[in-house]
Parts: structure tokens; C-alpha cells; sequence
């Protein structure tokens, strides 16, 4: 290795390392949760089926008491099925993470179209059959442990009272005996309410009739509206028997039926007054997540809180601007900010596979397209400029699509009386507002200027939505699910492949201007500072959070930055490389792990995992979760190796038709094909430490390869154009 290779080498790993340290250490910590005297009880009234539109005035006053004078949200419910039944949402919450009934499927798993089993009633102060339900638990390998909020209560001398088949379940210890049980009855709700810190009780599910497998439905009590009475006549019983100076907590655990969607929670108390609740978990002011919950009776009970649990503490949120008023008015606002969470996650949720279906095969015609359009003898010359003029505009309205689908969540477009046309015409719009900044301005006429600004718009877009709280990831097309459960905020796997293919992208273009200036320094310090920066923001713990992004993305950035030097690859720095990444990723993890345990991210809790002996079942879960995306979906499936067999042939054979085609663009834009060669190694790396990670070279293939062809087919249209003019010439 020659000493300017060893300087840049050690240089660069240095910028790196202190890069990754700036990515991962603390960042501005969110306030702590309000403290009070001491702990205070807590009473935590369970239902299931209930949202935010069955809530009114009339129908429902014990629950529009919480709404008006309360602090409310709407909360994730999903435990480990598609849909979760209510002994699933007890049980969760006895664990503080997800945990399930078996189905009768194989290896117990469970469709949307079988019944959900029964909740247990306690019997002679033991959980029926709750060793299946804790082998069960055990087999899905999501590191829960039943029974953890009724042991951790006991075990630092607290009791807690159930009240109601699935107040059992939740309060059992870890053995699955309930010592403090009764049966919910209104007379003797007062004398239950004062005995112990933390009171469960199970005041019924709604099942809704209409949504109910066949097996299920005919055992529904009742319409939905009915169900709705009946349960909030039994809270409005809780109410007002609880004792003075208690916090109590409505939470809707479980779905309604076989459809999975954001149920409802709300708490009052000295704690909780009129407004929104907040949970660091999901860092979204009205959006929590069901975990959370156990943390909050534990916290509340003075009791400390396992690490192993996936929840944070509720508190009263951010009411962003609203003064705190408990009036009927107040109440109706606050009521619409709820129900457009839901209704746009309801909305949204099944819009995506047709969505993404639709990229596939968006994808595959660019492609037939640009093979037809690169052939030398393909029709007249106007023809072929025609035709590749088409195909470098359809390639470049093609890659505005994933800006486009979280900026159209500036619209409402859930309200609308048809939402999936509206959704429609919302990413539309962006699509030819970016498409004509993109082709139209003057810096269409450059080579890359039209990537230049489809990666730059792609950028700001992501980055700046994860800076500000990432409010347009939130049940977009491409962004977060929050019915899912996965990831509430931040860099998630599809963002992140958007944005680290755009910073790739980028860097191509502005160190590729600087390179043909005769100005390599210069080139590789631009594309080190676009590409640190984005490490920054993807990794930085208040934006993007992403533990597994920076591991991922640097090593692609190191390559490129190299290459620009003209410091050749060999295998001795590809090993240098291959370990320094191995080590960012541990590093990164220790520093993560270092992290209050409600900031820290999936990588942390994995790092803490290797010691705690809990690494092996993270690794065979996510590798399944991977297995069954990438089968699961043929469309997916077939995504993922024709654009990753397309890169790869054409960068490994000189000699191919592709690769001859983009020999030119590799003339006219010098640091494409080694850039080409980073974005590889960044999603290649992105997908086998992530987890659901295939789904980060799919994506990224989204926005490279229409801009790539772009490039491509620019090329071919100046030589085309140039040919023209010679034979005009000739001919004249």
C-alpha cells in the first residue's frame, strides 16, 4: 500500500469515526415524564374494538369525559398476528411486548379468518392454560415474557387487583397464578379500586359484527353501536368509583375483527389533564403504542421498568397550540386530529402492495424501454430521438414518484369521499411539480442535471421530514405504518434506501463536475461532505435514529470517495474496509446501547442482546422476516433480482450491450461508474444487517435505475442529435 494510500485510508476512517460518534451520541433528550410527591394509583380500565369514530357526546359520555377533560391518542395495537384478538392485547400487555395466543395453523400461527380464541377466566387463582400461551410466546422469539407486570409488581412488594377475565391474564405473575382477582361487579367496584397501586379491569371487547370471521360472528352481542353503550356505561361505573386522585387510563387493546387498524387510549388524573398524550416510543404527539402501557403502570407504581420492555412511560403531550380548554369545542378538534391519524392509516394500509406493484411494473417497462432505445439500429434517426427523448423523461418523472408520495401527505387526502383517488392525484401533483422543476429549468440541458435535482428534492424531502418530526412518514405510500407497529419515526428501511441512493446519487454528479475541472481533491471532499452529512441525519438519534443506516452507507462512501482519488480497490483495502465496517456497526451499537433505554434504537437493544444471550433469536427472526418478504411477494421477489443482476452485469462486463452503452456516460460523467459500484456495497450491506432489510436494494433500485438510464439515454440522444447533424451537413 503506498504512503498516499495509507494517509487517505487513515484519514478518511478518522473523519468517519468521528462522524459515526456525532451520529450516535445523545442527542436533545425529550423531557422527562411529570413527577409528582410519589407514585400514585394507577387504574387501567382494558376493552377491545373500540376507535376514536365510535366515540360521541351522546352515545359515549363516559369516554367523551376523557376526551374533553383528558389527555388522549390514538395507539398501535398490533402484538404478532395481522389482526389482534383480545386475549392478544392482554397478554402483550402482561409482557410489556408482543405476545399471543396460538392459532390453529402450523407452528400456531393464526389467519384474519380464524376465530380468535377466548379469554381465560381465572380459576382457583391460576390463567387456564397458560403454559401454551408462554410456549407460544417463546417459540415467536420476540423476547417477551409473560407475566412481567405482575412479577415486577410483586417483586418489589407491590400488589396488583384484576377485575375481569382479562384483567387475569394481564395482572398473572410469571408462573400464571392471579392472587388478587374478581369478577367485574359494579356494586363492589369501590372496595376493588383502593386495595393495591395498580387495578386492572377488563370491561368487555367490542366485536364487530361485520368484521368478524364466520366462525365468530354469530357469537357478536349486539351491533356495534350497542357494544359501544355497554362498555362505556361500565367505564363511566370505573369513574365513578375510582378513588380520589388516581390516574385512570382507557385503552382499547385489540382489534374488532378480522381488520387490523389504530385503536383508542385516553387518561385522567393528576397527571393527565385536557390535550394529546405523548409517548417517546413513537415521538408523535396522539400516537402511542400498546407497550407502552405496561411501562406506565409500572412507572406509575414506583417500580423499575425491565429493560427488556419495547414501551415508554405516557405522558401529557405537546397540545400544539391548544390552550388546555376542556369544552365540547376543544373536545371536537382534538377528536379530528384523532380520527385523521386512524382514518389515514386505515386509509393508506392497503393502498401499498398495489402501489408497489405498480412501481414493479413501472420499473420493468423503463427497462424494456431503455433496451429498445440503446440499440444503435433501432428505426430513423428522428425516430430514435423521439423515442429516447420519451424514455429519458418517463425515467425521470419515474424517479419523483417516492418524494412525491410523502409530500402528498400535506393534503388530506384521507378526507375525500373516494380516498385512494385522492392519494392518487396528491402524489400526482408532486410528481409534476418536481418532473417540471426537473425537466424545464435550464439545468435540464446538463447531463446530470435533471438527477441533480430529483436527488436533491429526494433529500431535502426526507431529511428535512425526519428533522421535523417525520410527520409526512406517517402512513404515506412509501413510509411508515403506524398500524404495523415497526417504527414510529425516523430513517426506516424503505426511507433510508431512498435517501442513501439520492446522497449517492448526488455526490456522482457534483464530484464528477469537479473531476472533469481537473479537481479530484475537491471532488472527493464534495462528495465526502454530502455523503457525512447525510450519515449525520439518518443516524443522529433526534432525526433519523437509524442504527443500521451509517454501517451501511459509509463503506459505500469510503469506495467512492477513493476511487476519486485514484486510490485502486484491492483486496487488502477491501478487507480494511470489510472490518472497519464490522466495527463502525459495533461501535455504533455499544454507543447506541450506552442510551437511555427509551432512545436507544434496534441496533442498541441487539448489542446489549450478544451479552445477554437473546442475539441468536433477533438473528433467526429477522432472517425469517426477510425470507418471507422476499417469497412472500413474488413482485417483490422478482424486483429485487432483475434490478440487482441489471447493476451488477452491466458493472462487470465491459464487453455487455449495457455496459457498452454506458461506457459514454462513464466518459461524459467520470465518477458514475465507481459511484454505481458505492450504491451497490451501501445497499448490499443495508439489506443483510437490517432487518426486513431486501426491501432496502428493491427500493433504492426505485430512484437509481430510471435516473441512471436517464443519464444514460442524455448520452445517446447528444450522439444521436450529432450524428444527424453530420449527415445534415454531408448531404448540404
Amino acid at each position: 500500500m503506498t504512503r498516499r494510500a495509507k494517509h487517505s485510508l487513515v484519514g478518511l476512517f478518522a473523519t468517519l469515526f468521528v462522524t459515526v460518534l456525532a451520529a450516535v451520541l445523545p442527542g436533545p433528550s425529550a423531557s422527562a415524564a411529570p413527577s409528582t410527591d410519589g407514585p400514585n394509583p394507577i387504574i387501567l380500565i382494558g376493552t377491545g374494538g373500540l376507535t376514536w369514530s365510535d366515540v360521541s357526546a351522546q352515545g359515549t359520555p363516559a369516554l367523551w369525559t376523557f376526551l374533553r377533560d383528558g389527555s388522549t391518542a390514538a395507539v398501535s395495537v398490533r402484538s404478532v398476528f395481522t389482526n389482534t384478538c383480545p386475549v392478544d392485547g392482554w397478554l402483550s400487555l402482561s409482557a410489556g411486548n408482543r405476545a399471543a395466543a396460538p392459532g390453529p395453523g402450523k407452528n400456531g400461527s393464526r389467519k384474519t379468518t380464524d376465530p380468535c380464541p377466548p379469554v381465560p377466566v381465572v380459576d382457583s387463582g391460576f390463567v387456564p392454560g397458560w403454559n401454551d400461551y408462554v410456549k407460544a410466546t417463546d417459540d415467536l422469539k420476540f423476547d417477551s415474557t409473560l407475566g412481567t407486570l405482575g412479577e415486577q409488581l410483586a417483586s418489589n412488594k407491590q400488589c396488583i387487583q384484576a377485575v375481569g377475565p382479562g384483567a387475569g391474564v394481564g395482572a398473572a405473575y410469571k408462573s400464571g397464578a392471579v392472587p388478587r382477582y374478581a369478577a367485574y361487579d359494579a356494586s363492589a367496584l369501590t372496595g376493588l379500586l383502593t386495595g393495591c397501586r395498580v387495578t386492572l379491569v377488563d370491561v368487555g371487547s367490542l366485536r364487530d359484527p361485520e368484521d368478524l370471521p364466520a366462525g365468530e360472528a354469530a357469537t357478536a352481542p349486539g351491533s356495534r353501536a350497542q357494544q359501544a353503550t355497554a362498555i362505556d356505561a361500565r367505564i363511566g361505573e370505573v369513574l365513578a368509583a375510582a378513588p380520589s386522585g388516581s390516574d385512570v387510563v382507557v385503552a382499547s387493546l385489540s382489534d374488532a375483527g378480522s381488520s387490523e387498524r389504530l385503536r383508542l387510549v385516553a387518561a385522567k388524573g393528576p397527571h393527565f389533564g385536557s390535550g394529546t398524550l405523548y409517548s417517546p416510543s413513537t415521538r408523535q404527539d396522539g400516537l402511542v403504542q400498546s407497550a407502552d402501557l405496561t411501562v406506565t403502570a409500572l412507572t406509575a407504581a414506583g417500580v423499575p421498568v425491565p429493560d427488556s420492555l419495547g414501551g415508554t412511560a405516557l405522558r401529557r403531550g405537546d397540545t400544539g397550540g391548544d390552550t388546555g380548554s376542556n369544552s365540547d369545542a376543544a373536545a371536537q378538534d382534538r377528536l379530528r386530529q384523532l380520527l385523521d391519524f386512524d382514518e389515514a392509516s386505515h386509509e393508506v394500509h392497503p393502498l401499498v402492495p398495489p402501489f408497489f406493484n405498480g412501481v414493479v411494473y413501472t420499473q420493468i417497462a423503463i427497462y424494456l424501454l431503455a433496451a429498445v432505445v440503446w440499440r444503435r439500429d433501432f428505426g430513423s434517426i428522428d425516430l430514435r430521438l423521439r423515442m429516447l427523448r420519451i424514455t429519458r423523461r418517463v425515467a425521470v418523472v419515474a424517479s419523483t414518484v417516492p418524494a412525491s408520495t410523502f409530500l402528498a401527505n400535506l393534503i388530506p387526502w384521507w378526507r375525500f369521499p373516494v380516498p385512494m383517488i385522492a392519494v392518487v392525484l396528491s402524489v400526482g401533483l408532486f410528481v409534476a411539480i418536481i418532473s417540471a422543476i426537473a425537466l424545464l429549468g435550464p439545468w435540464s440541458r446538463r447531463l446530470t442535471g435533471p438527477l441533480v435535482v430529483v436527488a436533491l428534492v429526494t433529500l431535502l424531502v426526507l431529511g428535512g421530514d425526519v428533522m421535523f418530526g417525520s410527520h409526512l412518514q406517517i402512513s404515506s405510500l412509501m413510509g411508515l405504518q403506524p398500524v404495523v407497529g415497526g417504527r414510529f419515526y425516523g430513517m426506516g428501511n424503505v426511507t433510508f434506501a431512498l435517501f442513501a441512493t439520492a446522497a449517492l446519487l448526488l455526490c456522482i454528479a457534483v464530484s464528477s463536475y469537479y473531476v472533469k475541472q481537473g479537481r479530484p481533491k475537491v471532488a472527493a471532499v464534495a462528495a465526502l461532505a454530502i455523503g457525512l452529512a447525510a450519515v449525520v441525519v439518518d443516524g443522529y438519534p433526534g432525526w433519523g435514529a437509524d442504527g443500521g443506516g451509517p454501517p451501511a452507507l459509509l463503506p459505500g462512501l469510503a469506495y467512492l470517495v477513493l476511487a476519486i482519488l485514484g486510490i485502486q480497490m484491492t483486496w487488502r483495502r477491501g478487507a480494511v474496509l470489510a472490518g472497519a465496517t464490522i466495527g463502525l456497526f459495533l461501535l455504533v451499537g455499544f454507543l447506541d446501547s450506552l442510551r437511555g433505554v427509551e432512545n436507544q434504537s434496534h441496533l442498541g437493544r441487539f448489542f446489549r442482546s450478544i451479552f445477554s444471550g437473546g442475539a441468536f433469536d433477533i438473528i433467526a427472526r429477522k432472517l425469517q422476516q426477510n425470507i418471507d418478504i422476499l417469497f412472500g411477494n413474488y413482485r417483490l421477489s422478482l424486483l429485487v433480482p432483475i434490478a440487482l443482476v441489471f447493476v451488477i452485469y452491466i458493472l462487470a462486463r465491459p464487453t455487455s450491450w449495457g455496459s457498452r452503452s454506458l461506457q459514454r456516460s462513464y466518459e461524459a460523467c467520470p465518477t458514475l461508474r465507481p459511484g454505481l459500484i458505492a450504491l451497490l456495497v451501501t445497499l448490499t450491506i443495508g439489506f443483510a444487517i437490517n432487518d426486513s432489510g431486501v426491501a432496502i436494494p428493491a427500493n433504492g433500485a426505485i430512484i437509481a435505475v430510471p435516473l441512471i438510464i436517464a443519464v444514460s439515454v442524455r448520452v445517446l440522444e447528444d450522439e444521436a442529435r450529432s450524428s444527424a447533424t453530420t449527415r445534415a451537413s454531408r448531404r448540404g
